[in-house]
């Protein structure tokens, strides 16, 4: 079991990089215009447009949210066997930033959704959206086995 919870630490934050820098999802228009915006490129074209505020809660929710928990995620992992390390900041934020876990996925599947239906464009799936969705995946049974282990010792 401890290799599955190791390789769930090495490749959680691997397919969370690649679900952020890879295109979410690829928008053709007419046929001839096409675009495949990363999550980077989401948040840094909604700075550029003047939506600061809506940038600033794109990218906490979508890339330092996920990242925190991550880093929970490693803390709680290699502290939990020393005893009060379950009474850290860190494990008190996991289980909040894990019920936003995969709000980005289902906002991305709203999104292509109203663009198929409303005629405008096509959409597509593109593989950043299925890395951060195995990512937000991975994260969440990695607490759920660290939780297991909690009550076990």
């Amino acid at each position: 079991m401890i290799w599955l919870k190791a390789a769930m630490l090495v490749l959680a934050p691997m397919f969370l990089a690649l679900g952020i820098v890879l295109p979410l999802v690829r928008f053709e228009k007419l046929y001839f215009f096409t675009e495949n915006p990363s999550l980077v490129d989401i948040v840094g074209a909604l700075w550029r447009d003047g939506n600061a505020g809506l940038a600033l809660l794109v990218g906490l929710l979508s890339i330092a949210f996920p990242a925190i928990k991550l880093v929970g995620l490693g803390a709680e992992a290699f502290t939990a066997s020393s005893a009060g390390a379950r009474s850290g900041l860190l494990h008190a934020l996991v289980p909040f930033l894990s019920k936003w876990s995969m709000m980005d996925v289902l906002l991305v599947a709203i999104v292509i959704f109203a663009a198929k239906s409303s005629g405008l464009a096509e959409a597509f799936t593109q593989p950043g959206l299925w890395f951060y969705a195995a990512s937000s995946v991975l994260a969440g049974v990695l607490h759920h086995l660290l939780q297991a282990q909690g009550r076990a010792e």
